[in-house]
């Protein structure tokens, strides 16, 4: 007799799976190595650690900016303004390269996308270097990994170290991933959503007690405040300061893992992107926004409004296929985003401003979401800064997240408190 497979794929509201054709003598060995079954959580799987505040108003409707009257449009522009005239900008002259990517920049067969993200790659591996956190004996966990291309070439720079370990976080499966080719590190992929993931119990990182490197390229909007929450949950605090200094919501939401030993953060390095797609309730820049009188509705206008900085103003370019037909290249990843609601011209016909004038207001936008991340770093002990990695010509979205503990590893970084040099606010 034939009966049907009925399977739940991992996760709340995934989508039931039906496979026919399976004999009821053989529906158990089958339910053993089925691929939609509902598999068991990993250990370092906690449901929701890295989520932010549960008291989200999920009452209140999100009201579109096409539905705004000048006025008020011009009230908010205006406001924006005023409450981003006094941030600092992200730090400029901070476009570096690394010279393990020389050989590969210089290979005339890469096309025009494969340079620009080799040019933002080694930029950068170059700042790991300069913070002093390319090194033996650590471990780098790359947020939103995809194919795992970053730490492949931090891999390569560090080659001739010792003990180092990979942890690539991706919830999506990956083709044509790069993990296999490399030589002695190790490489560990980690299934899972940032939001779930408590590092201090993955077991590689409890049986090694390495200290931890944070980094990402291009982590979009609310991934970056997840990753940003997991290593704070996980950073032991150089100053020995009680952990009553984190926000109520994150000790709330990590009162349960008290009793697992914390993991020492030595560094976080991410580039940023797609801010549009950033979640008030995620965003770990909640006390900073109130600071400056600003609540959700105000986020929910001007994470939108931060599309207006790289909707679609650069073509992708042209290139020809072995026919000798042109054809678009691949555009270079979240540069254009033109099926983003935000940047519909309705969302600002009420208003008479120009691209140019338009773009400004999305990278202020940008800019204040990102303050507010960098007020939570500071907040929770870290010396944080943005700095421009690369030419908005290889990426309109180039800025670089950077935070160390302002007692780690003094002596790597040489001429630091004389000359300042890594940006970094004292």
């Amino acid at each position: 007799m034939q009966t049907m497979c009925r399977s739940r794929a991992a996760g709340e509201g995934s989508l039931v799976l039906w496979t026919p054709n399976i004999y009821e003598d053989q529906l158990q060995k089958h339910l053993r190595k089925c691929n939609s079954r509902e598999k068991p959580q990993p250990v370092f799987y906690v449901l929701n650690v890295n989520s932010g505040a549960v008291m989200v108003d999920t009452s209140a409707e999100q009201v579109s900016l096409s539905s705004l009257s000048k006025d008020d449009l011009e009230k908010l522009t205006d406001r924006l303004v005023q409450v981003t005239n006094g941030l600092d900008r992200p730090l400029p002259n901070k476009k570096l390269c690394h010279p393990a990517l020389h050989d590969a920049l210089n290979d005339p067969a890469n096309g025009e996308s494969a340079s620009k993200h080799l040019k933002q790659q080694g930029s950068i591996l170059a700042h790991l270097e300069r913070l002093g956190l390319l090194g033996q004996s650590r471990c780098f966990v790359e947020f939103g990994a995809g194919r795992g291309k970053l730490s492949h070439w931090v891999d390569i720079a560090i080659e001739d170290t010792e003990n180092v370990h990979f942890l690539l976080v991706e919830r999506a499966t990956t083709r044509f991933k790069v993990d296999g080719k490399q030589r002695k590190s190790t490489f560990e992929r980690l299934h899972i959503d940032i939001q779930h993931l408590c590092l201090d119990r993955v077991p590689s990182l409890v049986q090694k007690q390495l200290p931890v490197i944070g980094i990402g390229k291009h982590l979009c909007g609310a991934g970056t405040d997840l990753a940003l929450r997991c290593l704070v949950h996980s950073y032991c605090n150089p100053e020995g300061e009680p952990h009553s200094k984190r926000s109520r919501t994150d000790t709330e939401l990590s009162g349960n893992l008290e009793s697992t030993k914390p993991c020492h953060v030595n560094g976080v390095v991410i580039a940023l992107c797609c801010h549009h797609r950033c979640d008030w309730q995620h965003y770990v820049g909640k006390d900073f926004f109130e600071k400056l009188g600003l609540g959700q509705q105000e986020f929910g206008f001007f994470q939108r409004m931060s599309s207006w900085a790289t909707c679609g103003t650069r073509k992708p370019s042209q290139v020809e296929n072995s026919n000798g037909k042109e054809k678009l290249e691949d555009p270079e990843e979240h540069d254009v985003d033109q099926k983003n609601n935000a940047c519909d011209t309705e969302s600002v016909q009420g208003l008479q401003i120009s691209v140019e004038e338009r773009e400004h207001l999305g990278r202020l936008c940008k800019l204040l979401i990102d303050r507010g991340r960098v007020d939570y770093l500071e907040r929770m002990g870290y010396k944080a800064s943005l700095e421009y990695y690369t030419e908005p010509e290889v990426s309109l979205e180039n800025v670089l997240l950077i935070a160390i503990p302002p007692l780690h590893n003094r002596n790597s970084l040489s001429g630091y408190a004389e000359t300042n040099q890594t940006g970094i606010r004292s």
